[in-house]
């Protein structure tokens, strides 16, 4: 494992977090009185579009798991649409787990679906991007000592990162504080965010500090 390769995981996990930055700025110059919480759902498709920007950027620049082999143009077509349905699948069920969780069916139906497109943002999308529409290599990377590569490692962390604080986000809704940010989904959105983002932060940190103790099938 190469110093290098650890900057570079770092570099790029700064531009993600530049991403989420601008989804707060950004819409603010455009759009009058614009807030994440009073204009949450319009925040949560504007964060999810530039995160999932720029992880499709950074992945098409970086190219952490680049093959030798060069693929035809419907083979690329191919892959990109079983990406997509990858991706909505991933929404439609994560709706479908809030709801069995307790998450308004019908009332709150919009704000329930973008958060499951906002986690799907934050967990799949970045699957997708370097695993690909490949249930194997999923299962693969999140099963014990299944990870190959310092770029899987750092899936790991910021996926799993999401989902606790998502998790943690919904603890303070049924507390009678009255915040504004208690309304669903805020907290739980809000959650999933810094989980995200403490995942992007740390997981280079903890790659670099245990660089001398991993080691990768592949190497």
């Amino acid at each position: 494992m190469k110093d290098t390769d650890i900057k570079r995981l770092l570099y790029t996990h700064l531009l993600c977090i530049f991403s989420i930055i601008l989804s707060v700025f950004i819409p603010s110059l455009c759009l009058e009185n614009f807030s994440i919480l009073e204009t949450h759902l319009t925040w949560l498709c504007t964060c999810s579009g530039f995160v999932t920007a720029v992880n499709l950027v950074l992945y098409l620049v970086v190219k952490p798991n680049a093959s030798s082999k060069r693929s035809s143009l419907s083979h690329k077509v191919t892959r990109f649409l079983k990406c997509c349905i990858y991706f909505l699948m991933s929404c439609f069920s994560f709706h479908v787990i809030f709801v069995l969780y307790g998450a308004p069916l019908i009332e709150l139906a919009l704000e329930t679906f973008l958060f499951a497109v906002i986690l799907s943002t934050f967990t799949t999308v970045p699957c997708l991007c370097l695993l690909g529409p490949n249930l194997k290599a999923w299962l693969r990377v999140f099963s014990r000592n299944g990870v190959t590569s310092i770029w899987e490692n750092s899936l790991q962390i910021t996926t799993i990162s999401s989902f606790v604080g998502a998790w943690l986000g919904a603890l303070p809704i049924p507390l009678d504080w009255e915040r504004p940010w208690q309304v669903w989904p805020i907290s739980c959105t809000l959650g999933a965010t810094f989980g995200y983002v403490s995942g992007l932060v740390i997981s280079p940190l903890w790659i670099y500090w245990n660089r001398k103790q991993l080691t990768y099938k592949n190497n």
